[in-house]
């Protein structure tokens, strides 16, 4: 087995990181036949996503994303390329929207 473990540091928020995590849920249960299940909680949120070979979660804090992974046998051939994948629909996810808080924090100055 392969693991996975990306992190991925923010300034969103919590309802607006969990805006992003609720995006990202979708996304890879439409891209990647995925079977998320979301758990909301008060300080942080869970995402716990699962399909043959691969299972892990994704955390959302106010100010962090952390996912977790495991891959079988035959998906550990490919965590190079699926690790450049999940990083690539993550950051993209995150990347407007940080771009809106910034604009939004140099506006008020």
């Amino acid at each position: 087995m392969a693991d996975l473990h990306i992190l991925r540091e923010h300034t969103l928020g919590f309802a607006a990181a969990r805006k992003v995590a609720y995006r990202w849920a979708e996304q890879v249960e439409g891209e990647f036949d995925m079977q998320c299940t979301y758990e909301e909680g008060k300080a942080g949120d869970r995402v716990s996503f699962e399909r043959k070979g691969v299972h892990g979660t994704l955390h959302v804090t106010k100010d962090r994303f952390e996912l977790d992974a495991k891959l079988g046998f035959l998906l550990g051939a490919f965590k190079d390329r699926i690790e450049s994948e999940i990083v690539k629909n993550l950051d993209s996810l995150l990347a407007p929207t940080t771009a809106a808080a910034k604009k939004a924090g140099a506006a008020k100055k």
